[in-house]
């Protein structure tokens, strides 16, 4: 009778995965990569800090999902040698929510907000006071014999994570002492993320394919590290192991990646503009219906890219194909909408 598998399994030599891929999270400054403008602002920010034994400002980063707000979040609180308490906006929904966490925290404790414009508009006004003079006042009871208590908060740093800064409020904005906005990742960039992700992952990388999936990762190493995850599946099962370029081709083909890092929402997008509407302009609810999907996520999840990668284009009139876009679908585009393509930029 053979053993079982966990029998078999040396714990020691194959951990959880799951806290394989959690390592990939830089842990300091010095292992992050990418942002140089944003990394070294932050270590003046935090290295005045600790000389002056006393908390950073508080810290706001925005920028689109996926490039390392709450990495960095994490980094300052290893950088200061104290704890993180982590939260979102959405979770917050009452003022006496965020006073009861507010009022746990500790001295010089990290306090991550992500989404932070989703918090709720009672507890934001309760923020203000907080970040300004370390203290709240909790209100006991209701109507004319309600009674405002003040209660001193320890001395900590809020950082907050948005995807969306326009939507802060002015007052809640300006309280922060510093904000770093971050940018899309470069391919060589990228590369190193890959490289780094790669030997904690005990992945072959091989230059060339390093390249390859640096190309189809939209600018975003949340994605460079899912996409090198997927393609070491594939070149384990169907391949020896090692991650080439033909392998790394092979595998984005089978998990419906293209060249240009579009996914099937994407191509669906794309494909229901210029096929059925004849490249537009189309209301986005009615692209929204074509490809059978809500209104938000073809706004929020497939439009952003398509517009940076120069296939789509916001109207007034509704959505419109590129000459990029057709061209990306093998197709020619109308004489109505020639321009300049990819190949031309």
């Amino acid at each position: 009778m053979s053993e079982p598998i966990e029998d078999l399994v040396d714990p020691a030599v194959h951990p959880d995965e799951r806290e394989v891929e959690a390592s990939l999270r830089p842990k300091r400054l010095t292992e992050f990569v990418g942002q140089p403008k944003v990394r070294e602002q932050l270590q003046l920010v935090l290295e005045s800090a600790l000389r002056r034994n006393r908390p950073p400002d508080h810290v706001l980063l925005s920028g689109p999902p996926g490039l390392g707000k709450t990495s960095l979040a994490m980094i300052i609180a290893a950088e200061l040698g104290t704890p993180i308490r982590v939260t979102s906006g959405p979770a917050i929904e009452r003022a006496g929510d965020l006073a009861a966490l507010l009022t746990s925290l500790v001295d010089g404790e990290v306090l991550f907000i992500d989404e932070i414009h989703r918090i709720a508009r009672p507890a934001e006004e309760l923020l203000y006071m907080a970040m300004e003079d370390f203290r709240v006042d909790v209100v006991v009871g209701k109507g004319p014999g309600a009674t405002a208590i003040p209660l001193d908060l320890a001395p900590f740093t809020l950082v907050g994570a948005t995807t969306r800064a326009g939507l802060l409020t002015g007052p809640l904005r300006d309280r922060f002492g510093f904000t770093g906005h971050m940018d899309f990742y470069g391919s060589g960039e990228l590369e190193q993320v890959l490289r780094r992700s790669a030997t904690l992952l005990a992945v072959d990388l091989r230059d060339d394919g390093a390249v390859e999936i640096a190309g189809r990762s939209r600018g975003t190493p949340r994605i460079a590290n899912r996409l090198l995850r997927r393609v070491r599946d594939y070149a384990e099962v169907r391949a020896d192991g090692i991650v080439t370029v033909q392998i790394a081709r092979a595998a984005l083909a089978v998990y419906d990646v293209d060249e240009l890092g579009l996914d099937r929402l994407d191509r669906a997008v794309l494909d229901a503009l210029v096929r059925r509407f004849g490249g537009g302009p189309v209301g986005v609810g009615t692209l929204a219906v074509a490809v059978g999907e809500e209104v938000e996520t073809v706004e929020e999840v497939a439009e952003p890219f398509l517009v940076r990668a120069g296939l789509l284009a916001r109207t007034p009139r509704g959505r419109l194909a590129t000459p990029a876009a057709w061209q990306h679908l093998g197709l020619a585009p109308p004489a109505a909408v020639q321009g300049p393509t990819l190949l031309d930029a």
